[in-house]
Protein backbone atom coordinates (compact mmCIF):
# COMPACT_ATOMS: atom_id res chain seq x y z
CA UNK A 1 0.00 0.00 0.00
CA UNK A 2 1.20 3.47 -0.77
CA UNK A 3 0.98 6.15 1.83
CA UNK A 4 -1.28 9.04 0.93
CA UNK A 5 0.40 12.43 1.12
CA UNK A 6 -1.68 15.41 2.18
CA UNK A 7 -0.86 18.53 0.24
CA UNK A 8 -1.83 22.12 0.76
CA UNK A 9 -5.08 23.20 -0.77
CA UNK A 10 -4.84 25.90 -3.34
CA UNK A 11 -6.89 29.00 -2.65
CA UNK A 12 -10.16 28.91 -4.51
CA UNK A 13 -11.13 32.01 -6.39
CA UNK A 14 -14.61 33.27 -5.61
CA UNK A 15 -16.74 33.74 -8.62
CA UNK A 16 -18.96 36.75 -9.08
CA UNK A 17 -21.99 34.47 -8.85
CA UNK A 18 -21.05 33.41 -5.28
CA UNK A 19 -20.70 37.05 -4.24
CA UNK A 20 -24.24 37.77 -5.39
CA UNK A 21 -25.69 35.22 -2.96
CA UNK A 22 -24.71 37.45 -0.06
CA UNK A 23 -26.80 40.25 -1.56
CA UNK A 24 -29.89 38.08 -2.09
CA UNK A 25 -32.73 39.43 0.06
CA UNK A 26 -34.16 35.96 0.74
CA UNK A 27 -30.83 34.56 1.95
CA UNK A 28 -30.16 37.69 4.01
CA UNK A 29 -33.60 37.43 5.66
CA UNK A 30 -33.20 33.73 6.38
CA UNK A 31 -29.79 34.31 7.96
CA UNK A 32 -31.44 36.81 10.28
CA UNK A 33 -34.12 34.56 11.78
CA UNK A 34 -34.14 31.06 10.30
CA UNK A 35 -32.31 28.96 12.88
CA UNK A 36 -33.59 26.18 15.06
CA UNK A 37 -34.43 28.46 18.00
CA UNK A 38 -34.98 32.03 16.76
CA UNK A 39 -38.55 31.53 15.46
CA UNK A 40 -39.44 29.93 18.78
CA UNK A 41 -37.95 32.86 20.73
CA UNK A 42 -39.80 35.34 18.51
CA UNK A 43 -43.12 33.51 18.99
CA UNK A 44 -42.81 33.50 22.78
CA UNK A 45 -41.84 37.18 22.85
CA UNK A 46 -44.82 37.96 20.59
CA UNK A 47 -47.09 36.88 23.46
CA UNK A 48 -45.47 38.96 26.20
CA UNK A 49 -42.08 40.45 27.18
CA UNK A 50 -40.03 37.84 29.02
CA UNK A 51 -36.94 37.54 31.15
CA UNK A 52 -34.01 35.29 30.25
CA UNK A 53 -34.80 32.54 32.77
CA UNK A 54 -38.45 32.44 31.73
CA UNK A 55 -37.41 31.92 28.12
CA UNK A 56 -34.89 29.28 29.16
CA UNK A 57 -37.51 27.35 31.12
CA UNK A 58 -40.22 27.53 28.47
CA UNK A 59 -38.14 26.60 25.37
CA UNK A 60 -37.54 22.85 25.38
CA UNK A 61 -33.98 21.55 24.94
CA UNK A 62 -32.26 24.91 24.39
CA UNK A 63 -28.92 25.40 26.12
CA UNK A 64 -28.13 28.58 28.05
CA UNK A 65 -25.30 29.33 25.64
CA UNK A 66 -27.56 29.03 22.58
CA UNK A 67 -30.25 31.17 24.17
CA UNK A 68 -27.72 33.88 25.04
CA UNK A 69 -26.19 33.84 21.56
CA UNK A 70 -29.56 33.98 19.82
CA UNK A 71 -30.84 36.77 22.05
CA UNK A 72 -27.67 38.78 21.31
CA UNK A 73 -28.04 38.18 17.57
CA UNK A 74 -31.74 39.06 17.58
CA UNK A 75 -30.97 42.25 19.49
CA UNK A 76 -28.10 43.18 17.15
CA UNK A 77 -30.37 42.60 14.15
CA UNK A 78 -33.00 44.87 15.68
CA UNK A 79 -35.67 42.19 16.04
CA UNK A 80 -35.93 42.39 19.83
CA UNK A 81 -35.38 45.00 22.55
CA UNK A 82 -33.35 44.29 25.66
CA UNK A 83 -34.53 46.36 28.61
CA UNK A 84 -32.23 46.54 31.63
CA UNK A 85 -34.00 47.60 34.82
CA UNK A 86 -31.00 47.93 37.15
CA UNK A 87 -27.24 48.50 36.99
CA UNK A 88 -26.30 45.06 38.29
CA UNK A 89 -27.98 43.24 35.37
CA UNK A 90 -30.25 41.51 37.89
CA UNK A 91 -33.39 42.30 35.90
CA UNK A 92 -33.32 42.23 32.12
CA UNK A 93 -36.40 41.78 29.96
CA UNK A 94 -36.73 41.03 26.25
CA UNK A 95 -39.55 42.13 23.97
CA UNK A 96 -40.22 42.26 20.25
CA UNK A 97 -39.33 45.41 18.36
CA UNK A 98 -41.48 46.75 15.52
CA UNK A 99 -39.07 45.08 13.10
CA UNK A 100 -39.56 41.80 14.98
CA UNK A 101 -43.34 42.20 14.94
CA UNK A 102 -43.18 42.64 11.17
CA UNK A 103 -41.90 39.02 10.96
CA UNK A 104 -45.00 37.57 12.63
CA UNK A 105 -47.15 37.44 9.46
CA UNK A 106 -44.34 35.58 7.72
CA UNK A 107 -44.05 33.11 10.60
CA UNK A 108 -47.82 32.57 10.46
CA UNK A 109 -47.60 31.90 6.70
CA UNK A 110 -44.82 29.37 7.32
CA UNK A 111 -47.02 27.81 10.00
CA UNK A 112 -49.96 27.54 7.59
CA UNK A 113 -47.74 25.91 4.97
CA UNK A 114 -46.38 23.47 7.55
CA UNK A 115 -49.85 22.57 8.80
CA UNK A 116 -51.01 21.89 5.24
CA UNK A 117 -47.96 19.93 4.10
CA UNK A 118 -46.36 18.21 7.11
CA UNK A 119 -48.00 15.55 9.29
CA UNK A 120 -48.11 15.68 13.11
CA UNK A 121 -46.99 19.26 13.70
CA UNK A 122 -48.34 21.89 16.08
CA UNK A 123 -49.35 25.50 15.48
CA UNK A 124 -47.34 28.37 16.95
CA UNK A 125 -50.06 28.90 19.59
CA UNK A 126 -50.06 25.23 20.57
CA UNK A 127 -46.27 25.41 21.05
CA UNK A 128 -46.51 28.59 23.12
CA UNK A 129 -49.28 27.35 25.41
Amino acid sequence: MTKQVVTKRLPVKRTEHEGRLYKCSVIAALKMFATKWKPCILCYLAQTPMRYNSLYRIIPNISRKMLSEHLDELENDGLIHRIQYDNKLQRVEYSLSEKGRSLLPLLHQLQDWGMANIDNVLTIHQMVM
